[in-house]
């Protein structure tokens, strides 16, 4: 009987994002692809900032992490009607997104720069790494002050 329910429950969990619909599981997947972003990045920052030490190979992975990520072509997971406004509470993503596609792909292109240039330099040295970590995060803040709701 244990068995059963544990399968019960498992087999609802698989479920469950299926049941979502694709606008709830558009919003997941680009929130997914942006904490992999956030977990690459707050790596680098720690090593940066020096709470914890750094480690040449261990930031090259994680910039290489970031310059991969910056290749996805995620903009089929901006489908109309899953901004801030349309869905409150499940996203921060701002209409302005859906507005100014545009300027959101030059933000992205800005992104993908810094992500590059963080990649050729994080297994140098924490002096390097820290330069090009400040460059991937001021394009981060260009787009999250223009394109995501507080």
């Amino acid at each position: 009987m244990r068995k059963l329910a544990l399968a019960t429950i498992a087999l609802s969990l698989l479920a469950a994002p299926s049941l979502a619909g694709p606008k709830e599981d558009a919003i997941a997947a680009r929130q997914g692809h942006y904490k992999l972003l956030g977990a690459n990045m707050g790596a680098l920052s720690a090593m940066a900032k020096g709470q914890i030490d750094y480690d040449a190979k261990t930031a090259q992975m994680h910039a290489d992490n970031l310059a991969t990520l910056s290749k996805n072509n995620i903009g089929f997971l901006f489908l109309e009607g899953t901004s801030s406004s349309d869905m409150p509470g499940v996203t921060r993503a701002s209409a302005k997104i859906w507005e100014d596609f545009p300027g959101v792909g030059a933000a992205g292109a800005k992104f993908a720069e810094a992500a590059m240039t963080i990649q050729a330099e994080a297994g140098k040295g924490a002096a390097e790494l820290g330069k090009a970590l400040g460059m991937v995060g001021m394009s981060c803040k260009g787009c999250h002050d223009s394109y995501r709701t507080k």
